[in-house]
């Protein structure tokens, strides 16, 4: 026997949706299973809502408030939210209503929500997400190959719906904010060739090299014989094409291999969003090894991903719920390092640290691009991956996007060279050639 009606769970739902919105005030709406749009304050945007399409979501998330249930509800289309997801943050903050939610009466939330409460809908289950050791932090439990194509091997296609012409997944630099992504990634790479001091002949070796955009770039303008590594056999199926196809097989090679296994002597070696997947404990291992391949006053240029210095160690091997979700869902085996930790990790292992450059505000231009781009090609990206992956991968670049923007995470360029005998390094002794 039913304890409540249709009738009454649509009632519930638009009182207790009248009172949070005139509590918050809001410029969004919501709109309820039989098509009720409800205002959650007196200036609403229309461009802006939340579709709640089953009445056991509700009841679902008030029994169970957590980012992980509302992750599964939103990937199942359970939910939707209408609306550029950026722009959508934005107008929500507006108001700071995380302060005015502290004011709501529990209680009488309670006597509201009851009919919805004792409403229980489909289950919001998910099959994409990664179903072992997600954190990675023992080193005996880690599989890297494995983190790297859980993420990285969903589809050439899809990657290409987003990431531009050069198929670059690490953040452009804009030299101007309203430039072209393309046109970002363009200076981007010249950039860091630049600050590697390429010269034509030199051995050069990019550790995760992604779809190949670096190697055939340095190769191709500055004279290099380039040598990529990855873990992705769908990046390395992709760039063994744009080699052969850019007629660049005499002076770029690529292959499927771990850093660790990697031999040879390198004039420069880069590393562009890839040791972030290292793990902060294994940082040692990792630059030792680049030590060990590069000659003495050889260039590095490590590009990561950072976060913000802890004042302890338990806050350090915290993990926040959010950060947890991606791990599992996104990127298992992550782990990001705060710069200064980074920079003392490299002088322990025999480097010279000449410079550090923040690219914070370039991710977040970057991001809010892939975003809006993915966005736009939606329907070619549901033939792809379907809907499940591709609503988690919107809210995953979005959040990016606004994590980059809020200054929550950062990232950093950190220039390097082996440092193995006394002397000069070798260096200009300004930085007037990065910018000419």
């Amino acid at each position: 026997m039913m304890l409540f009606s249709e009738q009454d769970r649509l009632a519930a739902a638009r009182r207790l949706f009248v009172y949070v919105g005139e509590l918050l005030d809001v410029r969004f709406s919501v709109r309820l299973w039989d098509g009720t749009m409800i205002p959650l304050g007196r200036n609403v945007d229309t461009d802006f809502f939340i579709a709640i399409n089953e009445p056991g979501v509700i009841g679902s998330l008030l029994r169970r408030p957590t980012p992980e249930n509302l992750l599964h509800h939103y990937a199942s289309d359970h939910l939707e939210i209408h609306g550029d997801l950026i722009d959508f943050v934005a107008v929500a903050r507006e108001k700071r209503p995380r302060d005015k939610l502290k004011k709501l009466n529990r209680l009488f939330l309670f006597r509201l929500a009851l009919p919805l409460l004792l409403t229980f809908g489909r289950k919001a289950a998910v099959a994409h997400e990664y179903r072992h050791d997600e954190v990675g932090r023992r080193e005996s439990r880690r599989d890297n190959k494995e983190f790297i194509q859980f993420h990285y091997d969903i589809s050439n296609e899809f990657y290409g719906l987003f990431l531009g012409e050069e198929m670059l997944y690490s953040c452009g630099y804009f030299r101007q904010s309203d430039n072209s992504l393309d046109q970002a990634q363009q200076d981007k790479l010249e950039m860091i060739c630049r600050k590697l001091r390429l010269q034509e002949g030199e051995k050069l070796l990019d550790i995760g090299c992604g779809w190949g955009g670096l190697i055939c770039y340095a190769a191709k303008n500055y004279g290099v014989r380039a040598h990529g590594i990855t873990l992705s056999q769908k990046q390395l199926e992709y760039t063994q094409e744009k080699i052969k196809r850019l007629g660049l097989a005499d002076r770029v090679t690529v292959e499927l291999r771990d850093y660790a296994t990697v031999e040879g002597t390198y004039d420069k070696i880069a590393s562009i969003g890839m040791f972030e997947h290292i793990g902060i404990a294994n940082m040692p291992k990792y630059f030792a090894k680049i030590n060990s391949l590069l000659r003495d006053r050889g260039i590095l240029l490590n590009h990561g991903i950072s976060r913000r210095a802890k004042a302890t160690r338990r806050a350090v091997k915290k993990i926040s719920p959010e950060r947890r979700l991606i791990l599992k869902y996104i990127f298992p085996g992550s782990e990001l390092d705060n710069v200064g930790h980074t920079a003392e990790v490299l002088e322990i292992c025999g480097f010279e640290v000449h410079d550090v450059e923040a690219w914070r505000e370039h991710y977040a231009l970057t991001a809010a691009h892939w975003y809006r781009r993915l966005m736009a090609k939606k329907e070619e990206a549901l033939g792809f991956v379907g809907v499940e992956k591709l609503r988690m991968w919107a809210l995953y670049l979005a959040g990016v996007s606004i994590g980059f923007a809020d200054g929550s995470i950062g990232i950093c360029q950190v220039v390097a060279s082996k440092h193995a005998a006394r002397g000069s390094s070798g260096l200009p002794l300004t930085r007037e050639d990065l910018y000419r």
